[in-house]
């Protein structure tokens, strides 16, 4: 989002869980596209609060899953953040050799690709 959009929005990554290791395929088909995963960090929600983002400051939340769905809309039933689910497909433990888990992650990315350029259109940059 950063990538392709700047500074037009302000924008954090959060999750359910905090203790995921960033995948190592999603790093591999990020690079592919010039985005730099292997330094990223995944945190959760009550991460984020405790490091001083307010959800209160977010217009949107858009959840990749049906857990972060659950959870944006239980934390903001009394603030007004719209909350918007993306189904995409989860591409773990999909694919038996390196090259077929390759192609899945590609297609997952491709999805989150479509899905904000038909949210926020064309990207400014990237």
């Amino acid at each position: 989002m950063k990538r392709f959009y700047g500074q037009r929005a302000y924008v954090q990554s959060a999750g359910v869980h905090n203790d995921l290791e960033i995948d190592g395929f999603a790093i591999a088909v990020c690079a592919e596209i010039g985005l730099e995963l292997a330094r990223h960090r995944s945190r959760s929600f009550d991460e984020m609060a405790q490091w001083g983002d307010d959800l209160s400051a977010f217009d949107l939340i858009v959840a990749l899953s049906p857990a972060s769905q659950r959870t944006a809309l239980e934390m903001t039933r009394h603030a007004h953040i719209d909350v918007e689910y993306w189904p995409v497909m989860d591409p773990t433990g999909l694919g038996e050799t390196r090259e077929s888990k390759l192609v899945a992650y590609r297609q997952t990315r491709e999805q989150i690709r479509a899905r904000m350029i038909e949210r926020f259109g064309e990207p400014e940059v990237g």
